[in-house]
């Protein structure tokens, strides 16, 4: 009888720590799986910039980011929330300063045009380098997708200071992998079907053509950032 007991108690001791394994294996799969990924329908999107997106001389409907959002809906992005963060007569300085408070608004994207005003004002390329790095930085260190849209110098600065001004805007790309839409008035600037009277803000068509050439840049970044059409499986 004694060895009867024995080998019962042994048996039972066996099977104790099962309960404690299939714990352990379930703590250890809640805490190993992979953190879902964002919500497709977490899209917000700043434009942060001058004049040219802020809506001068055109109807808060005709301004950039209305447009955008609406070329967006089009394309089945209608759940993106696009934000006017324009300022006219903003320079990069004005956008650095600027770039906490548009943070605050919590977007998922940043689309970054500033620069127009710096080189109207002749401003130190380095300055303008300086600016949209740290806002680069500031917007990335806080989770948020960086698209990054360039501007040309006007030719009566010289051919030095061209050069130099549209190389920023190449070497922030480069160096933290940014999308690049090269000059945000490509197609615009200098054709005054597009212009207004003062030949250097666009108009209601000249914004529309703008979104248009400016769209698959944006659409293709949305997707590299986990957003897709609504209803696309």
């Amino acid at each position: 009888m004694k060895t009867l007991r024995h080998r019962h108690r042994h048996r039972h001791q066996l099977r104790r720590p099962a309960p404690f394994g299939k714990l352990r294996a379930a703590f250890l799969a809640l805490f190993l799986l992979p953190s879902p990924a964002p919500a497709a329908t977490d899209c917000r999107i700043a434009v942060l910039g001058d004049s040219l997106v802020a809506g001068y001389g055109v109807a808060p409907a005709e301004a950039f980011p209305a447009r955008l959002a609406a070329a967006l809906e089009a394309a089945g992005y209608g759940y993106c929330e696009v934000i006017n963060a324009g300022v006219s007569g903003d320079t990069s300085a004005g956008g650095r300063a600027r770039i906490d408070w548009v943070l605050a608004d919590r977007p998922t994207h940043l689309l970054l045009e500033l620069g127009a005003n710096d080189a109207l004002r002749a401003l130190p390329v380095a300055q303008l380098r300086d600016n949209l790095a740290f806002i680069v930085e500031r917007a990335r260190a806080a989770g948020v997708a960086v698209m990054l849209a360039g501007m040309l110098a006007p030719p009566n600065l010289g051919e030095a200071y061209g050069r130099a001004f549209a190389a920023v805007y190449r070497e922030l790309a480069a160096r933290y992998d940014l999308p690049l839409y090269p000059f945000f008035l490509d197609g615009v600037a200098a054709d005054p079907r597009y212009l207004q009277a003062d030949g250097l803000h666009p108009n209601a068509a000249g914004i529309e053509r703008i979104v248009a050439r400016i769209l698959p840049g944006v659409l293709a970044w949305l997707e590299a950032t986990g957003r897709r059409p609504a209803g696309d499986g």
